[in-house]
């Protein structure tokens, strides 16, 4: 009966990318199955996937991400939520540190539509400034966009545009 439910987890942690880990025995079963983080790339719902974060923590780490804050080590990690290392040490097998230069075309500025202007919005490729003009005026309008789909809705946008898109805004 343990081998059979051990083996009904391994498939729900295989099979669903937002399964939200219980145990540590699961972040173990996540190791061995290759699962990974990246702390540089993790959005909120990454972070809580991870037993023992809260939401409070998954958004500071997020937002120091955003600002452009590169975290290296999982002291970084326990640093920045104000928590011991041994706390959170047995997440560290899934957990990936990789470098990002924020100045590279492979890691483009993101803008957040919620917040930026017409003249940053405009600085998007693909974006003209009537465009951007629509970004800001829908926004005050309607309230923020949720979303890239919700964006997208609200604006009209072509598909080939909500896909580029997508590589240089977040929410």
């Amino acid at each position: 009966m343990f081998k059979l439910s051990q083996i009904g987890i391994r498939n729900k942690i295989a099979n669903d990318p937002y399964y939200r880990f219980q145990t540590l025995r699961e972040i173990a079963i996540a190791a061995e199955l290759g699962i990974k983080i990246d702390v540089n790339q993790a959005t909120v719902d990454d972070w809580l996937r991870l037993p023992g974060v809260s939401i409070h923590q998954a958004r500071t780490l997020v937002e120091l991400v955003r600002a452009g804050v590169q975290l290296v080590c999982l002291e970084d990690v326990a640093a920045a939520i104000c928590v011991p290392v041994g706390r959170i040490q047995p997440l560290e097998p899934i957990l990936a540190f990789a470098y990002y230069d924020r100045l590279s075309s492979l890691s483009p500025e993101k803008t957040d539509p919620n917040l930026a202007s017409a003249q940053e919005i405009a600085t998007i490729p693909g974006i003209t400034p009537d465009i951007a003009q629509k970004f800001v005026e829908d926004r005050q309008k309607h309230g923020k966009y949720r979303n890239v789909v919700d964006l997208q809705r609200r604006l009209n946008l072509s598909s080939d545009l909500t896909s580029q898109l997508m590589h240089y805004i977040r929410f």
